[in-house]
């Protein structure tokens, strides 16, 4: 089943890094954000990935081509310019970079890439969030119930203490909470290819109109993940993850206990 990452907006919020680069190749733990996220589908034996790309097209098109190469060593004869690769780390993603267009918006993206996916199912998902979520119990959910779209609920990540107040006094302080009643999108679709029916142009975002009618045509259901999921928007989540990712295994690839019915999300942020 092929994977579709957005991978083409500006990553405003980013401006430190992204005035150069595109937001998925910014780097956690010497490696773009995108791949953390290929890891995710990997791990399930998801290798076959279309990218979505915009902002900074060239420059994600360029490391691709040549991420085999820098993978692996290799002697170069520079007489000639004969090169005698030497593999030492093996990757066996099936990689397809798409250029969508600049300024199109996430369900245009998709729109663009009806060529390329062709009649079977596939999963969508952003390149600049990480999450621990089980793409099989996923994909069972989704078989499961039948419809076009699942979408994958998340519970976001705490960034501010909570008062509790009894008038003006406060009962309870909390360092960080987390609401375990509020639930949003957090990417790690899978789609029909029905979903093409509910695209419009380029100037139309996937989360407006699509999503939205889908809901109303009861074509739309929330796999719930309780584990760890954290975007990157801001510096401050790319130096959270980056600090998570130098901890060893990161959390986004720690998949025991990734779906439990109990289990709540350790607090990061």
């Amino acid at each position: 089943m092929q994977t579709v990452l957005l991978a083409g907006g500006l990553g405003s919020r980013l401006s430190e890094e992204t005035v150069r680069i595109p937001k998925p190749m910014v780097e956690v733990n010497g490696r773009p954000i995108m791949m953390h996220v290929m890891d995710i589908y990997s791990h399930f034996g998801q290798k076959d990935f279309v990218l979505a790309c915009g902002y900074k097209c060239m420059t994600m098109k360029a490391f691709f081509n040549n991420l085999h190469l820098m993978n692996n060593d290799f002697t170069v004869t520079l007489g000639t310019g004969q090169m005698n690769l030497r593999p030492c780390r093996s990757m066996d993603w099936n990689v397809s970079v798409v250029d969508t267009g600049e300024t199109t918006m996430t369900g245009g993206r998709i729109g663009r890439l009806r060529d390329w996916l062709g009649d079977e199912p596939f999963m969508v998902t952003y390149s600049d969030g990480v999450g621990n979520v089980d793409i099989d119990a996923l994909l069972a959910f989704h078989r499961a119930h039948g419809r076009i779209a699942t979408v994958t609920a998340v519970q976001p990540p705490a960034r501010f203490g909570n008062l509790d107040l009894e008038d003006d006094r406060v009962a309870r302080f909390t360092e960080k909470v987390t609401s375990y009643e509020t639930w949003i999108n957090g990417g790690f679709f899978v789609f029909e290819p029905g979903i093409f029916d509910y695209l419009g142009d380029d100037t139309e975002p996937l989360e407006q109109s699509p999503l939205a009618r889908l809901a109303a045509d009861g074509e739309l259901f929330a796999y719930k993940h309780r584990g760890f999921w954290h975007p990157m928007d801001t510096i401050r989540d790319r130096d959270q993850l980056e600090r998570l990712s130098a901890e060893g295994t990161p959390p986004w690839l720690q998949f025991e206990n990734a779906h439990g019915a109990e289990l709540r999300p350790k607090i990061y942020a």
